[in-house]
């Protein structure tokens, strides 16, 4: 009886993230991760400076449920525990700042946690395996 309406860009970016998740390794998918934080952070952004509260919380909710469900959740190290424990720490404070920037309506952590983000990814990016193609969702 009701529908959503989907627009076509909608429906276009639909299924381009379902192209580029179905076609990325388990490197690729973590990348995709970060590159789809980064862009909620950077829409939350974008929110707060034009005062759109219902698009600040979406993103912020967006971008917080990537960090901790996804990058969090895809933690594991069988050699090195402490590097785990310390990216869970990492992790954990970057939610801790997109909160507070909900809470407190304000960019300023948001701008940390997207810099963190892109530090994470880039040094993700880094230790790519070799002949791995490189994964990017289309704005």
């Amino acid at each position: 009886m009701f529908a959503t309406v989907i627009t076509p860009i909608d429906q276009y970016r639909r299924v381009d993230t379902l192209t580029a998740v179905s076609q990325a390794d388990p490197h690729g998918l973590v990348t995709l991760l970060f590159d789809g934080a980064i862009a909620a952070v950077m829409q939350a952004r974008h929110a707060i400076a034009s005062s759109d509260t219902p698009t600040k919380l979406t993103s912020i909710s967006k971008a917080m449920r990537i960090v901790d469900e996804g990058l969090k959740a895809s933690l594991q190290s069988d050699t090195d525990n402490g590097l785990a424990a310390n990216l869970h720490a990492l992790y954990d404070h970057i939610v801790g700042r997109l909160l507070e920037a909900n809470v407190r309506n304000t960019e300023a952590p948001l701008e940390e946690a997207s810099q963190l983000l892109a530090e994470l990814r880039d040094a993700w990016i880094a230790i790519a395996p070799a002949g791995a193609p490189p994964t990017r969702l289309q704005a």
